[in-house]
């Protein structure tokens, strides 16, 4: 079993190293964003920001947390299952690669957001705001993607290109085996952005709460 993840894992190197890059591209073109940002929409995200920290902070919180919880869970646990429903078909291959892409330009926006409005004191709440969580996030949504490539591609081979009748069984209940096993570590992954990043935010969160109101007098 061990010799067979090995090459399979060799196999699809070459995707791993695809997508990541596709990945690594949408967080410089959502970093790059930023900066086409108008001075007025520039001040806009700054209220927002600094209104947000004034909020976090005055937030005693703890009672909503279950409510948080499911909220994120389901969010990540949708975009997992909508990159498992595009590697049923063939036609949803390139929505799986556009999916990578916008998540590198989520997080590419949301650092370069915070970085261009409070500089290092932006970059350290990142580093304890979206990091921790995406340093997990991030890879299972990247082999997710790559079995969801690896089945469309099977699909195209044995139905497309070869024109056979081979069985798709095996190969669909382990990419659905795999992707249950995927759901089962963003549980454990909302778990820990609900309860430990509101923590590590509110010990950066005074200091840009300061920064931003310094910064609108």
């Amino acid at each position: 079993m061990l010799r067979t993840f090995r090459h399979t894992l060799k196999d699809q190197t070459p995707l791993y190293v695809f997508v990541t890059v596709l990945f690594l591209m949408g967080v410089v073109f959502g970093a790059l964003m930023v900066n086409a940002l108008t001075l007025e929409q520039q001040q806009d995200l700054s209220r927002y920001l600094g209104d947000f920290f004034t909020t976090f902070n005055q937030d005693s919180s703890g009672s909503s947390g279950l409510s948080s919880f499911w909220s994120i869970a389901i969010l990540n646990l949708k975009w997992l299952g909508l990159i498992w429903i595009l590697g049923l078909s063939v036609i949803g291959l390139p929505g799986i690669l556009i999916l990578d892409f916008l998540k590198g330009v989520l997080i590419g926006f949301s650092v370069g957001c915070l970085v261009g409005q409070f500089t290092w004191k932006g970059m350290l709440f990142a580093l304890v705001s979206v990091a921790p969580h995406n340093l997990v996030l991030i890879p299972v949504l990247l082999v997710c993607s790559v079995a969801a490539v690896t089945f469309s591609l099977n699909i195209i081979r044995s139905r497309v290109l070869l024109k056979g009748h081979s069985s798709l069984s095996k190969p669909f209940l382990n990419y659905t085996g795999l992707v249950l096993g995927l759901s089962l570590l963003i549980i454990g992954i909302s778990s820990f952005e609900t309860w430990v990043t509101p923590v590590l935010m509110g010990w950066v969160a005074p200091v840009l709460e300061q920064a931003s109101a310094a910064a609108s007098l």
